[in-house]
Order: structure tokens, then sequence, then C-alpha cells
């Protein structure tokens, strides 16, 4: 309540007295304040009713205006920021008990020793195997202030215990997730936010790649919902030549913005595919958009989520934040991508009602009027604004081998369990086996005797889920490179599942027979 008298009186203030309030909804939420507070039968619970008046004020404007309280706001930037403070592990609960999936590289937990595989059994002497932890009581436990210490039990092998003192600090959140060569020529990278330290990971990721030859880029953004519009604008300029529009942005308050490449980018030449879908979002729209404008690259996929609004964080006086709609964004070719929001129910059940209508499966299903047509600003090209970015080239979704029973595998968590299970009894063998992740992918068979050991698994943890021959029959090779693929990131990273699973992206895989046939250029981009 505080809070919210505080916003009232700020208002007031300025006006010098309340007597001289020219706004008459303000002096009415003023008096409603008072009333309660004089008058209320019982004790006025402040911080749950402002919060609720604070909440239901941004619910007025638009969908992306948001409230964050203050025990949250930390928790809330640490994709942005791209990085949090602990003791740098990648952790999954597995049987109740929390397994280290792999220390972060560089991180406080990997300089002491901490080893994939090893459970940890206690945290500064509280036990936590067989207590029904969560991954909300994980964080509690083991994040906290950079330089402050945490006690762990780890039981190794499952015979030997160790005991470590492990110094909180920062530790990376990392928004290029994997990048690796496709083959002599193509490279890939995966992106899966834009945070603070995206420019430098991309312009690293690309370094990299275009040491091992790359020639070709396919850059995914599939299901990256966005985050810092500079972030945006930085990965462009590494595809822009200088002096390109990539974005800008102006509001009732905020003059217009205009963001340019300015510097010199390190694949400002070479074909290129942006891939999105309709979980792609806000930033990564502004990126994909920018680089369909100017006809630098290609983009595949499916139309993209349809944000084009502008977020600036607002710190309040308790420490909670308001992240404040200020401004709507423009594509080079002044495309407004924002779909409607004037229905928020339907707003939030855009993405049901495209599959009902048809969206995900045939291109023609989409109608967008002639209104929203813009033209690219290199070859005259039809782009469309209003809702998102439309492809260049759609890709349907692909749920042929979506058998009931492997939805059911999915729904149940199986195979992420099995797969983290396997990881951890056999990692020493498939390590000492196959010493790279190329290896494992050529070389490692997902046979029957695997498969048995899955399905026992399954029925074990749920005798609902026994195998059914004839969708097993349907989602035989899915359900195999899937497993192949989880395993592969329990043992490496991120990095190992893209590159064993995107054979299954059907998004991915039209990008790359673009490549290949000549498509790319059939469409009058070189």
């Amino acid at each position: 309540m505080k809070r919210l008298l505080f916003l009232f009186l700020t208002v007031l203030v300025t006006t010098h007295t309340i007597s001289q309030v020219d706004d008459p909804d303000m002096m009415r939420m003023y008096e409603v304040y008072t009333y309660i507070d004089r008058m209320y039968v019982d004790k006025v619970p402040n911080q749950k009713i402002s919060e609720a008046a604070i909440v239901s004020m941004l619910e007025e404007l638009d969908p992306h205006s948001t409230y964050i309280p203050a025990d949250e706001v930390k928790q809330a930037n640490e994709r942005i920021n791209g990085s949090f403070v602990g003791v740098g592990i990648r952790f999954n609960i597995l049987k109740d008990t929390l397994l280290v999936v792999n220390p972060i590289p560089g991180g406080p937990s990997e300089k002491l020793g901490v080893m994939a595989g090893d459970q940890i059994i206690s945290v500064d002497g509280e036990t936590i195997a067989g207590v029904g932890l969560k991954n909300s009581g994980v964080r509690e436990r083991l994040l906290g202030e950079k330089g402050t210490k945490v006690k762990i039990t780890i039981l190794r092998n499952k015979k030997q215990t160790i005991k470590y003192t492990v110094t909180r600090d920062n530790i990376p959140v990392h928004s290029v997730v994997s990048a690796y060569m496709v083959d002599d020529k193509v490279g890939y990278i995966k992106l899966t936010n834009f945070s603070r330290t995206t420019k430098d990971e991309v312009k690293a990721a690309i370094k990299k790649l275009k040491k091992a030859g790359m020639k070709d880029l396919i850059f995914d953004l599939q299901g990256n919902g966005g985050g810092l519009l500079y972030a945006a604008k930085y990965v462009a300029d590494e595809f822009l030549a200088d002096e390109k529009l990539i974005v800008y942005s102006e509001g009732r308050k905020q003059p217009k913005s205009v963001l340019k490449a300015d510097t010199k980018g390190d694949f400002e030449k070479g074909r290129l595919i942006m891939l999105i879908d309709e979980s792609s979002a806000s930033a990564s729209e502004i990126l994909s958009g920018a680089i369909q404008d100017w006809d630098r690259g290609l983009v595949i996929g499916r139309r993209s989520f349809g944000k084009g609004l502008v977020q600036r964080p607002i710190e309040l006086s308790d420490g909670s934040q308001l992240r404040l709609t200020i401004a709507r964004y423009y594509t080079p070719s002044g495309r407004f991508i924002q779909k409607p929001y004037e229905d928020l129910n339907a707003y939030r059940n855009d993405y049901m009602e495209r599959f009902e209508h048809g969206e995900m499966m045939h291109k023609d299903s989409i109608n967008l009027p002639d209104s929203l047509i813009h033209k690219t600003l290199i070859k005259e090209r039809d782009v469309y604004g209003g809702g998102g970015i439309m492809p260049d080239i759609f890709v349907p979704l692909d749920t042929l081998e979506y058998s009931n029973f492997y939805k059911s595998l999915s729904r149940s968590g199986v195979i992420n369990t099995f797969s983290l299970a396997y990881a951890n009894e056999n990692r020493k063998k498939i390590k000492r086996q196959y010493n790279t992740i190329e290896s494992f992918k050529n070389e490692f068979e997902v046979d029957e005797k695997f498969m048995n050991e899955f399905f026992d698994y399954a029925v074990k943890e749920d005798s609902s889920l026994a195998m059914v021959e004839e969708d097993y029959a349907i989602s035989e090779n899915l359900l195999k490179i899937r497993l192949k693929a989880m395993v592969a990131q329990n043992i490496w990273d991120y990095q190992a599942f893209y590159q064993i699973f995107n054979v299954k992206n059907e998004i991915f895989m039209e990008a790359y027979k673009t490549l290949q046939t000549g498509r790319y250029e059939k469409v009058g981009l070189n």
C-alpha cells in the first residue's frame, strides 16, 4: 500500500497540494486509499493490496508491461545480465538426489574438483538427499552473495564421501549454447536469448567457425524469446555493413531513436540463414527483420511471435521493478510487427489458435491484408508487418512421428531422467570410448539392448508407459535420436544435443537443404 501511495503522492507533490490535483482519476485513487486506511474493519494487508493494484494498472496497458516483486528481481535479471552468483554447477534432481550434470568451466566448483556425476548429499550440514528437494530448494541453498561460502558434501561413485567449502562467484549464463560445423563449409550457431554477454559470445562463435572453414552460416533463433534491444543491435552489426539501419523506435514520451550498424562485422559476407518459429520474439524479430529487410540473408521457419514493444526497467524504492512499455520498434523497411492485443485472452492463446487454424501446417492459412505489405530495401521483395516476421521459406510443423506413445513418454519426463541416469552410470565408459562429440555422434548406436533398458525403466517409473508396438514403429527413429542427443548433452553439454538432434529439426534441415540445392540463390540473394 505504501508503494502505491508513493506513486500517488509523487504526482500530488509535483502539484504542491492535494486540492490542486487536476486529474480526477488520480484524486479518486488517493481518496480510496485514504478511506481504506482510515476505516477498513481489519488490519490492511498493505503489500498484498499495493501489488494487486500495480498489477491491475499494468494489465490495462499492454501484455508486456510487468511488475516484478523485490524478491524476484535478482532471478529475473540473471538471463539479461548473462550471469548469476553461485557455486557453478549444472544440476538435475534424479530420484530425489541432487546430481551434478556438469561443473561449469572456470567456476568455483570445477576449480575445487567437483565432477560430473557427483551427488550432493548435504549443504551446510543439512541433509538434502531423499527429502523431496525441488529446483527452488537448490537455488535457495546454493545461490547467494559473491564471496560467501557454502559447505557441501558429495558422494562420488556411490562410495566415496568428499567435503568441499565452495566460495560463491559470478557464474556465466551463456546465450550461445551451440556453435559447430555442420560440414566443411556450413556453420551453425544456436542463440537462446539476448543478454549483456551475447555480443562477445556471438563474435567468438563466428571467429571459431570461420577458423574452421565456415563460408555459410545457419543462425538459429527458434524459441528465442528476446532480451536486450542493444544486444540485438550488436548481433545484427556482425552481419550488416556500416550505416545500415537496424531498428528504430518511438513512443508518446520517447523521441525517435535510431540504431545503425557502425562497426566492422565478422560475417558481413557469406550466405546467411536465420531460423525462426512461433516462439521467436522481440529481439529475435529485430534481428531477423533487419536481415530480411536488407536482403542480407533468408529467414526460414514459421511466423514469429509478434512483439514490437520496447520495455524499460524502472527500479522502485523498495527494490521491486517495473518493466514499462515506452515505445514501439520498427524494422528498417518500416514494419511494426506487434500483433494486436486488444483482446488479452486471445493474445495469450494465440499459439493454440494458430495451431487450430492450421497455420502451423499450411502457409496458405495465414491471411494478412495487402495493407501490411512492405518492400525489402535492396531486392524489393514483399515482406509483412502487423503480426510477427513472416519467413521467406515456410516450414510446416512436422508431427508425423509424434505418436500417442511418444507424447506420453515426453510428458512423463522419463526420456530426460533415463538419459541422465544412463549417462551417469556409463560416463567413464562413454568418454573413454568416444573422446569427442563427433565420434559419439557417428559411432554410438542406440541398439536393442539400450532400448530394452529404456522401456524397462519407463514401466518401472509409470506402468501406463508400457511400449505400444504400433506407436513405437511410428516414433522409433525420433525417440532413438532424442535419447542419444540427451545422453550426449549429459556427458558433454547443449552443443552435443543440437549437433545430434538437429537432423530431426525440420526448420534446420530445410535451411541446410536450401544451401545445398541452390535455392538460396533462386530467391534472389547472393
